[in-house]
């Protein structure tokens, strides 16, 4: 009973996506709008936070009244762990949302976590950067989870920071303002775990700071393998190319998909972000996982296994050529010597689009010289539109400010993957 979770993840689910099998078939594009807007599918993420509320206080209780052997207690705590895990799977689909209200959820699925902050880095840090040197959840090719997991936490945590720091400064405020989107989160935790203290005695704050670690730990070693040696080139002019489907590992396993809100489907996460998760397509050129996330997880356990199933496949992808991976630095020359490159490497085309090539969906758009004089304009990937007379005050840009004063390096603040100059004017 107390280790059912860690049995069901890491045992069942990988069985049941063995037997279940695989399924790459995409929504009809007629269906896309009446999919993405049917309730059921948002009710699914909505239930699964008063489940894991349920789940954390009655597992407090348990370990309150001392009474559980030391076998029973760590079961305990690696099954609420893979609970809080999951939740920020959860709080991950709904923090991508445009209403509000699911993004103040997704805060709330964050507060037994201990994980706030992941709601400012992702969405406005990780997927900016993602597949490249600047992203600390993005792993390189001969880095081992255990190396990664310290990496990407502490990143992570400063990129949030900074993120959160450099909006507020924008607006004249400090960083410890109540408007600091970490400060609201992390101080949900804090009444969460101060009330669950107080009522269950103090033997608690361990268990719930404990059980925070390993959940998170398990967020990490997801994000871990869905990048891992993937790296985006970069354009004369500084910028990354944008993020194509050949920079996320995939898989269409059933059972974890199912399990996991489709996010197996990475690729169209990652250009649609925004996108609910019952509407993401495969794509053919995406890398693929030899197996769903479940068993990839038990695989990232154990490196020298990791290494020798995934590191092929990163060689395969790149068609031979190293130098377009990204690569654990202290470990390039032993990569190199081990998968030297193809003779041909130098005129090698290895399946890259040109480094400024943008989605075939915008082909044709010409955003850096708008051809009119427009107050408003879009962005081109989720219809977020900046209004000079509306300004954005949430991203420190009063009314009035006008288009030209907006940082050429400022991103969505919905989406975050296009920035300033792939914004389009837009009607009146």
């Amino acid at each position: 009973m107390w280790f059912f979770a860690p049995v069901f993840l890491y045992l069942l689910v990988p069985i049941a996506d063995y037997w279940v099998g695989e399924d790459s078939s995409n929504p009809d594009q007629s269906v896309l709008t009446q999919l993405e807007s049917d309730p059921y599918y948002r009710w699914c993420t909505y239930l699964f936070i008063p489940v894991q509320y349920a789940v954390t206080i009655w597992a407090a209780w348990l370990v309150g009244t001392g009474m559980l052997s030391w076998v029973a207690l760590v079961g305990l705590t690696w099954s609420t762990s893979i609970v809080s895990g999951v939740a920020i799977n959860t709080a991950h689909e709904l923090g991508h949302k445009k209403p509000a209200i699911e993004r103040w959820f997704s805060k709330i699925a964050l507060a037994p976590v201990a994980y706030g902050h992941f709601f400012v880095e992702h969405n406005k840090g990780h997927h900016r950067h993602v597949a490249t040197p600047h992203d600390p959840a993005s792993s390189r090719m001969g880095e081992s989870f255990y190396a990664f997991l310290p990496r990407t936490m502490g990143g992570s945590l400063r990129s949030a920071w900074e993120i959160e720091r450099l909006r507020l400064e924008r607006s004249g405020k400090s960083v410890w303002s109540v408007h600091n989107d970490n400060l609201q989160a992390w101080a949900m935790t804090v009444v969460l775990y101060g009330t669950l203290t107080v009522a269950f005695g103090w033997a608690v704050l361990p268990f719930l700071l404990i059980q925070a670690f390993f959940g998170a730990a398990l967020l990490e070693v997801v994000n871990y393998l869905e990048h891992y040696g993937l790296l985006r080139q970069r354009a004369a002019d500084g910028r990354y190319e944008r993020c194509q489907p050949r920079h996320s590992w995939n898989n269409n396993h059933v059972v974890t998909n199912v399990l996991l809100y489709h996010l197996q489907r990475h690729s169209d996460h990652h250009a649609h972000p925004t996108r609910r998760y019952q509407a993401l397509r495969h794509f053919e050129d995406a890398p693929q996982l030899p197996t769903g996330y479940a068993g990839m997880i038990v695989l990232a356990f154990i490196p020298p296994l990791w290494f020798r199933i995934m590191d092929p496949r990163v060689v395969a992808h790149h068609r031979g050529d190293l130098r377009y991976a990204n690569l654990q630095p202290g470990k390039r020359e032993t990569l190199f010597n081990r998968y030297p490159a193809p003779l041909d490497a130098a005129t090698n085309d290895p399946g890259l689009a040109p480094a400024d090539a943008t989605s075939q969906e915008h082909v044709g758009e010409n955003p850096e010289h708008p051809s009119t004089s427009t107050s408003r304009f879009a962005c081109v990937e989720c219809g977020y539109v900046y209004d000079e007379r509306e300004g954005c005050p949430s991203e420190g840009f009063e009314p009035g400010t006008p288009w030209s004063r907006i940082p050429d390096s400022w991103a969505c603040p919905q989406c975050a993957v296009r920035e300033k100059v792939d914004f389009i004017p837009a009607g009146s």
